[in-house]
């Protein structure tokens, strides 16, 4: 500690004026690495400037920091802002932009400085780090005394939602809407993490920051409203919570100009399907694991044509609703533009036209729109009043209820074309060259003179000679003087009187004029009183627009909506979808359903074969699935999931025709993968996600299962997908409906031990010992996986594949003999070590009847026992028949002791 105040008091000595400002603001903002601007330049010191140097690869030097002392050094040119600090904040760094906020040729001495804004992973404004279709959201935790709360803002847009419930419940939502940065309690990190992982970028705040009647008065106060009764959240106390807190920690950036966030919906738990990250994963709604780009399923379904579009679609992905009148409004407005074509391009032409109007809004509320942008405002804002138009005109009631939500907002839009250029010659309203002629009638004089000041002297110039009668006379400028009259002396006596001597020469005498004076403070003075007219114009223009933000707002929300409903027409027409009938019952009934992803991805020329599938929760509520690798089982559970999915966001789904009872949850258990950084297994990440799906079963569940109990030993795994499915089928509560693929086919069994059970097969065909995978769904099991066959197809060894083919024949030779050695003796062949508790074995699948009879409760489990002596190894042989026969118990320990000695030689060791 004394080292440490040494060294602080050395470096205090040492320090210059400019450090010590450094360091003082850099205490506040320790965290961060601040950018520190220098004249022309933003400079980072000591290991922010190590940090920087690397991360935006500019060269690290050191500067001298007083007597005997250096500091690290990089840095890089103030108007390169844009290009460095996306790098930085990409790269998990939270950035402090620190600026001069005093003129350096007025001040004497340091140059006042103050960080104008915090700029961290999910609070940006910046549009190189924003992605155009993608929402950049701070998330909020609270962990209240009942529940969980959770806030998600979107700076850039002002989309605000808020929800409340259990910690599984937020989870799913920190998932689906995927927030960039998440701030909690400091002190809570042990429930976080336990909660939702270590996955997420984070910060920690004070606890009194969540403080839940502060909160409320704050959110009341951001809106405008006494209460938040309007809002449905007045009794989410833990969502208020975290709420409030967002807007705390937009005050603590530097955050302060937040008009566009105008409301906050709530986001409720019973509106909305379940979808937890597992399916998220597993049916790579986002993303995908392929090594081919852009190929998850929001990327390969997304046609929207809008920014907002985009996201909105995103939204609808990773939040479908249950409501069924909601949805058939939906599919109404698909279904007129999908029969429609001239519409759907029309319609489409348009929306081409209009820019991001929710990213626009929140320029104007944070004073950051240029005046191009301003422009693309305007040009957006005439789209909008021909999309309104377009859609009245189609004479459809769905479309016209979109159309009647569009603000025209003509006075704006006027204004903007009175007092902008239509294409202003700068960006930056800094430079000038951005009010139209005619708005300020002072501001297109000092345009003439700046313009036309050469006319104007040689106009002065004329007219003076002509009234003096001094054909010599001349007007120059120079430095000292500023404009001035020349007249030779031969002309003095016919001067007039009010012209003011400055200057007598040898041969000639030099004037000024009072008209002279006064152009000349114009000229000098123009330009810099243009720009403050300019200026001037631009903010009150600006202030003008943002009291219309929330109309902006609503015209963004339709847009989106129309462009999404749009969108799933254009892939209906194009893949040839149909529109789903969407029910309260529970049943789910797909014709010739496709997967949307693969059909779209597939080559030319080749064609997905289509599956029916039939689900219900009185004759068919599990459908057991077998077939080979590569048959298609895991592609027919992702496309039913997917099909379901697109039905409750509105959209027509790729199939002939589709009932689909509306779902409340849809989890899947497909593929297997390790999470190493958490030290979980393939088995136990397979584990985790089928207990989740275990413990949150309801009556309304899509459940879709692939290869449960395949990262452990085959009897444990078979245990655990027996007791999976029997656990499902004996629900008291909740008759959930079941895609299970399995490669262990003993599970076959199940169908005549549970009645709601039915066993399917993926088909495929054998011919010259190759087989040709059909990819048909059809009725009943299968015994043959076919393993080999796709280990031969991969380009397996031949060797292998002989010696493989060899062992499975001595395997299944070993099985039959077993199963008849059963049938004779009555007894199990197999250990009892390996049969689930409360499940009884028998020898073969077909060993029903000898006088066993089963009940709902007492299932058996077929099985076979392997023996070490199967393998056709002459080795492993002869040590079989050295030990054959062998009498143990009359063996002396001299006889045992040879023995084990001749092992030991036949096995060379």
């Amino acid at each position: 500690m004394a080292g440490k105040e040494s060294e602080a008091k050395d470096r205090k000595y040492v320090e210059t004026p400019l450090m010590k400002q450094y360091y003082s603001i850099k205490a506040v903002h320790g965290d961060a690495v601040l950018l520190f601007r220098v004249g022309d330049f933003y400079e980072t010191f000591g290991e922010d400037a190590v940090r920087a140097s690397r991360i935006l690869g500019i060269t690290l030097t050191r500067r001298a920091n007083g007597a005997a002392s250096y500091v690290e050094l990089a840095g890089f040119p103030y108007h390169a802002l844009d290009t460095y600090l996306p790098k930085l904040v990409r790269a998990g760094e939270r950035v402090a932009v620190c600026e001069q906020l005093e003129d350096p040729k007025l001040v004497k001495g340091i140059v006042k400085r103050g960080v104008i804004e915090l700029v961290t992973p999910g609070v940006v404004l910046s549009d190189n780090v924003l992605v155009n279709k993608e929402n950049t959201f701070l998330a909020s935790v609270h962990f209240g005394k009942k529940t969980t709360g959770v806030a998600f803002l979107d700076l850039s847009t002002g989309e605000f939602y808020v929800a409340e419930g259990r910690d599984d419940y937020v989870d799913k939502l920190l998932s689906n809407l995927a927030p960039k940065e998440i701030i909690y309690q400091r002190g809570w990190e042990e429930r976080f993490t336990r909660a939702f992982g270590t996955r997420n970028y984070t910060y920690k705040l004070d606890e009194w920051v969540f403080a839940e009647d502060i909160n409320r008065e704050k959110l009341c106060k951001q809106f405008g409203t006494a209460s938040l009764k309007g809002y449905g959240i007045d009794s989410m106390t833990s969502g208020i919570s975290a709420a409030g807190a967002i807007l705390y920690y937009l005050d603590f950036t530097e955050h302060k100009n937040v008009g566009h966030i105008t409301g906050i919906s709530r986001i409720d738990e019973n509106a909305y399907v379940w979808i937890d990250r597992f399916t998220i994963r597993n049916l790579e709604l986002f993303s995908s694991n392929s090594l081919r780009e852009r190929c998850g399923f929001a990327d390969v379904i997304d046609r929207t044509v809008t920014p907002m579009g985009g996201r909105l679609l995103k939204q609808w992905i990773a939040l479908p609703i249950k409501d069924v009148a909601r949805l058939n409004r939906r599919l109404d407005v698909v279904e007129r533009f999908r029969g429609d074509d001239g519409l759907r391009e029309e319609v489409g032409g348009i929306l081409e036209r209009i820019t991001d109007l929710e990213r626009l809004s929140s320029r104007i509320a944070t004073q950051r729109i240029t005046p191009r942008e301003m422009v693309q405002l305007k040009l957006s804002l005439g789209a909008v009043a021909d999309l309104r138009r377009v859609l009245l005109a189609s004479d459809d009631a769905a479309l016209a209820s979109l159309a009647e939500g569009l603000d025209l907002c003509e006075e704006q839009r006027e204004r903007i074309e009175k007092e902008l250029f239509p294409d202003p010659q700068n960006n930056q309203i800094q430079k000038g060259g951005i009010i139209a002629d005619g708005v300020d009638l002072e501001l297109d004089d000092l345009r003439r003179i700046a313009c036309h000041g050469k006319d104007v002297i040689a106009e002065i110039q004329r007219r003076e000679s002509e009234a003096t009668g001094i054909p010599s006379l001349k007007v120059s400028f120079n430095n000292v003087f500023g404009y001035y009259i020349e007249v030779r002396n031969t002309h003095k006596d016919k001067v007039p009187a009010d012209w003011i001597r400055k200057q007598t020469l040898t041969s000639a005498e030099r004037y000024i004029t009072q008209e002279l004076k006064e152009y000349e403070e114009k000229i000098l003075g123009a330009e810099e009183k243009m720009l403050a007219i300019e200026q001037r114009i631009y903010a009150g223009l600006v202030e003008f627009l943002s009291r219309s933000i929330a109309a902006f707002q609503r015209d963004a929300a339709v847009v989106a909506r129309a462009d999404c409903l749009r969108s799933f027409a254009v892939m209906a027409a194009e893949r040839g979808y149909c529109r789903p009938e969407l029910s309260e019952d529970k049943v789910i009934d797909i014709r010739d359903g496709r997967h949307p992803v693969i059909e779209t991805l597939m080559d030319v020329g080749q064609q997905y074969i289509p599956n029916d599938v039939y689900l219900d929760d009185t004759s068919q509520q599990i459908m057991m699935i077998t077939g080979p690798n590569m048959a298609g089982k895991s592609a027919l559970l992702r496309q039913t999931a997917l099909i379901v999915l697109m039905a409750q966001m509105g959209s027509f789904v790729p199939a002939s025709s589709a009932h689909i009872g509306v779902v409340d949850k849809i989890f899947t258990r497909v593929g297997a993968s390790d999470n190493i950084s958490q030290g979980e297994s393939t088995f136990m990440v397979e584990m985790l996600e089928s207990a989740s799906i275990m413990n949150n079963l309801s009556d309304r569940s899509l459940i879709l299962l692939d290869e449960i109990g395949r990262g452990t030993s085959t009897y444990d795994g078979m245990s655990i997908a027996w007791a999976m499915v029997e656990y499902i089928h004996n629900h008291p509560a909740a008759r959930a409906k079941t895609m299970f693929a399995t490669h262990y086919h003993e599970l076959n069994e199940l169908e005549e031990l549970l009645p709601r059970v039915k066993n399917y097969n993926v088909s495929v065909k054998e011919v010259n010992r190759t087989i040709l995978f059909l990819r048909k769904l059809v009725r009943g099991g299968t015994e043959h996986s076919f393993g080999i066959h796709v280990a031969k197809m991969a380009g397996m060894p031949v060797k292998v594949i002989e010696r493989a083919e060899a062992i499975l024949a001595s395997l299944e030779g070993a099985g039959r003999a077993a199963a008849g050695a059963g049938e004779e003796t009555g007894s199990d062949v197999r250990e009892e070590a390996a049969v689930p508790a409360g499940v009884r074995a028998v020898a073969k699948p077909s060993g029903r009847g000898k006088g066993r009879k089963t009940s709902g409760a007492e299932e058996h489990l077929p099985g076979v026992q392997l023996s070490m002596f199967q393998l056709e190894d002459p080795v492993l042989v002869q040590i079989r028949d050295q030990i054959r026969g062998l009498d143990i118990d009359s063996l002396t320990p001299i006889q045992a002791l040879n023995m084990l000695n001749d092992i030991k030689r036949i096995t060379g060791l």
